[in-house]
Order: C-alpha cells, then sequence, then structure tokens
C-alpha cells in the first residue's frame, strides 16, 4: 500500500481524485444500516486481532481496527519490497474479519484471504493484498484504499493502520545456551515472531514513528478500547511504541481492556505466564492504565497471580469461558462476543448509577 499520508497531496498517483476517507459508521448510514454499539478500538494484528474483531463485531457496528504495519513475510513482504508500501497483509485478514457472515460476506472474505497458486509471479500472493495495494496507489491514500475496501466488501467498521508508514520491529533476546544468557539483536516481524530464546524487549525503527492520525482520533473519541489477543511483542505491543498514538492510549477517556492470550506463543512468548504478559506491557509503558484484563477460566494457573499483575495496571480481572474448546488455542468469537457485550453494559449501567461502579461482575 502506497505510504502517502492523507494529507500529502489531492491527487493519485494516477492524477485519479482522491476518494474522501469516511469511517465504518458514516459508511454504514450511507448503505442505510442501523449503527449500534459502544465506540470501540481493537489493536493488533494477524490471527489474534482477527479472532478479537470476528467477536466485536458482533456487538457494535461502531468498531476500528487499528493494526500493525511492521510485517515483513510472504506476500506483504514482497508487496513492501517492491512498492515501497505499507504491509497489507495483517489489514487484508482485519477486514476479512469484518465482514458479514450472510452468503455475500462470505463469499467476500473468501476472495480477500485466497492466495494464487501456481510458480508465477502471482504465486503466493493474497487477492486482498493486491487490491489495497492497487487501490492505495490509485488514491495515494492507505486509509482511502482501506475506507474503500472496506464499503466494497461490506465491512462492519473501520480498518486503520496504526502509523502510514512501513515499521520495523526489533527485539531483543535472551539465547539461554549462551554464557551468562547473553542478548542478540533481532530484526523484522517474522524474526521476532520465530526468534529461539525468550524475547525481553521490542522497539520500532524508525524509533519515532508518526501515527495514523485517524487512528489516533479513532482511540480519543473510544468508549472502549481492546488490546490483544495476539502474538504479545510482534502485534500487540508495537502500538504502544508510536508516540502519538501512545499518548491518545494514555490520555483517552475509553476504558481500556486487554484481551489475553489463551496460551504462550512459541518462540515469541514461550515459557510466559499470563501474568507473565502483563508484566511485559507495562515495562514498555509504565503509564498506561487498564480498566479490565480478561482471561480464559482455563488458561490461568495462578488466579492470585494474576489478579495481582492486573491490579498493578489499575485493572480488575475478569475469568469467562472463552476459548472454542476444540483443543486449540483459539477464542470463540460467540463466546468472546457474550462477555464483550455484557462488560459493554455493565459500564453503561455503572455510568448511569455510579454507586455501581465496584459491583463484582
Amino acid at each position: 500500500m502506497s505510504t502517502a499520508t492523507s494529507g500529502a497531496n489531492e491527487r493519485g498517483d494516477l492524477g485519479r481524485e482522491r476518494a474522501p476517507a469516511t469511517s465504518g459508521a458514516n459508511a454504514r448510514r450511507r448503505q442505510g444500516a442501523p449503527v449500534s454499539g459502544p465506540r470501540v478500538v481493537a489493536l493488533g494484528g494477524g490471527h489474534g486481532l482477527a479472532a478479537g474483531l470476528s467477536a466485536l463485531r458482533r456487538v457494535s457496528s461502531q468498531l476500528t481496527a487499528v493494526v500493525t504495519v511492521a510485517d515483513d513475510g510472504g506476500s506483504s513482504g514482497r508487496l513492501r519490497t517492491e512498492l515501497h508500501a505499507l504491509p497489507p497483509g495483517d489489514l487484508r485478514m482485519a477486514l476479512a474479519a469484518l465482514v458479514s457472515d450472510d452468503a455475500r460476506g462470505r463469499t467476500w472474505a473468501r476472495a480477500l484471504q485466497h492466495r494464487f497458486g501456481g510458480e508465477g509471479p502471482l504465486a503466493g500472493h493474497a487477492v486482498g493484498n493486491l487490491l489495497l495495494a492497487g487501490l492505495a496507489e490509485c488514491t495515494g491514500d492507505p486509509v482511502a484504499a482501506l475506507d474503500l475496501t472496506a464499503e466494497l466488501v461490506g465491512a462492519v467498521g473501520r480498518v486503520l493502520p496504526m502509523s502510514p508508514v512501513p515499521l520495523e520491529i526489533v527485539a531483543d533476546v535472551r539465547i539461554p545456551a549462551r554464557r551468562h544468557g547473553a542478548l542478540r539483536e533481532v530484526v523484522g516481524q517474522v524474526a521476532v515472531a520465530t526468534a529461539i530464546g525468550e524475547v525481553t524487549a521490542v522497539r520500532l525503527r524508525p524509533a519515532d514513528p508518526p501515527a495514523c492520525e485517524a487512528s489516533v482520533t479513532a482511540v480519543r473519541e473510544a468508549d472502549w478500547v481492546v488490546l490483544g489477543p495476539g502474538s504479545w511483542f510482534s502485534s500487540v505491543l508495537p502500538h504502544l511504541l508510536v508516540p502519538g498514538l501512545r499518548a491518545a492510549l494514555v490520555g483517552t477517556h475509553a476504558r481500556r481492556l486487554v484481551c489475553l492470550n489463551l496460551a504462550a506463543q512459541d518462540g515469541e512468548t514461550e515459557g510466559f505466564s499470563p501474568q507473565a504478559h502483563l508484566q511485559v506491557l507495562s515495562t514498555h509503558a509504565p503509564d498506561l492504565r487498564i480498566d479490565v484484563v480478561l482471561a480464559d477460566r482455563a488458561a490461568v494457573a495462578d488466579v492470585p497471580a494474576l489478579t495481582e499483575a492486573a491490579a498493578a495496571l489499575g485493572a480488575r480481572l475478569v475469568l469467562a469461558d472463552v476459548a472454542l474448546g476444540d483443543g486449540t488455542a483459539r477464542h470463540d468469537p460467540a463466546r468472546l462476543a457474550g462477555v464483550y457485550a455484557e462488560l459493554f453494559a455493565r459500564h453503561s449501567r455503572d455510568a448511569a448509577d455510579p454507586t455501581q461502579e465496584n459491583a463484582c461482575p
């Protein structure tokens, strides 16, 4: 996707007038669809964010996904290198997760995710990646490209990049076999996600990247901000390392919710307890306060320790049965949606009646 920002020029690279960027809620009003639910912003990337969005779109139509733009593998990595563009893969997955469950929506989801076979130049590329990259070149604006695609496929809500420029993730990884557990630097999202050893910290290149203005606005105007589930170091924490986005997360009046993973991820967070995920979040953003930590009941071995870690962030712990229950570490969208709905409704009741603010879940 072209990395031109929304205010860079008024004409696309092909000389066409750029399509105006519109919010998902405004698009639904144009289509005559009802706007319902709280204003929710979900931050992350990859399969974890897609799972969260599949649940959240059942709860609110005022939904915005803010997506990492550091992918450097596969189709996304090739387009990023060849076109000097935003890697579109995580953005595409978020859009596919937001389409409706009817026949039209399922068809568009399959089309966006479809990868070309064979051994030619198109082999391995996802249709949605090429669509987003092409629209970004035509409009000169990746946000406009995302809004146009969302409208085309009938997505519930909006998908935005966390930054208008492609980013690179750099991690410090402790190698146990080395003397004194020496650290080595690992560069790139794919390398970080598959690193052997303990990831201790991540940072971004460039070190002070700009935030997508529309993403900052969405966070500031939200009722709820949701972080996770997803790859902790390569999809969730990077949002906290973009200064403008982090400032919006710290300063927003929204309630902040962390949805924990069902299991540690091989390589990236191997051996991490649920509370360790919260501790590294706090280390990377010590000024960020959280209101709710949501975890699957069966995934928590030490409830007191997780309760204490949540309290250190200012949050209360909510345990619920949100796993798919098929033996995989995947969330059940319907169960997760039910818990989100109850949490959002309870907050609305608490706001109307402050005496209930500390009522037990």
